[in-house]
Parts: C-alpha cells; sequence; structure tokens
C-alpha cells in the first residue's frame, strides 16, 4: 500500500482519530511523557471499540 493512503488502510484513520483528539497540540517534556500520552490515547481508544468499528469500516467495501 502507498504510505498515508487512509483510503485503502483503515489503520490510519485510527492514528488520525488518536492525533486530532487525544495527542495534538501538546509539548512534550521527554520521551516518556510520549510514550505516557501515547499510551493514555491508546487505552482510552480500547474503551471504546463502537469508535474503532466506526474508524475502520468502509461502507463501499461490503456494498453499503
Amino acid at each position: 500500500l502507498p504510505p498515508r493512503c487512509p483510503e485503502l488502510n483503515p489503520v490510519e484513520n485510527v492514528w488520525q482519530f488518536m492525533r486530532d483528539n487525544w495527542l495534538s497540540n501538546r509539548i512534550f517534556k521527554s520521551y516518556d511523557d510520549i510514550v505516557d500520552h501515547c499510551c493514555f490515547a491508546w487505552n482510552r481508544l480500547v474503551d471504546q471499540p463502537w469508535r474503532i468499528m466506526s474508524l475502520g469500516m468502509r461502507h463501499w467495501a461490503h456494498g453499503f
């Protein structure tokens, strides 16, 4: 797949959602701070399985 091709790679949409909602507009103090924020964002997303499904769903791929 080409890089940054969200219409073919639904994982790109997951990362974009995390960046837009939990990881953007921040100044990180250290590497550990980056890891902590990324873990927080990932765990928050994992707690919302319906959100993951909606981000990865391709209606055109399923004939809807």
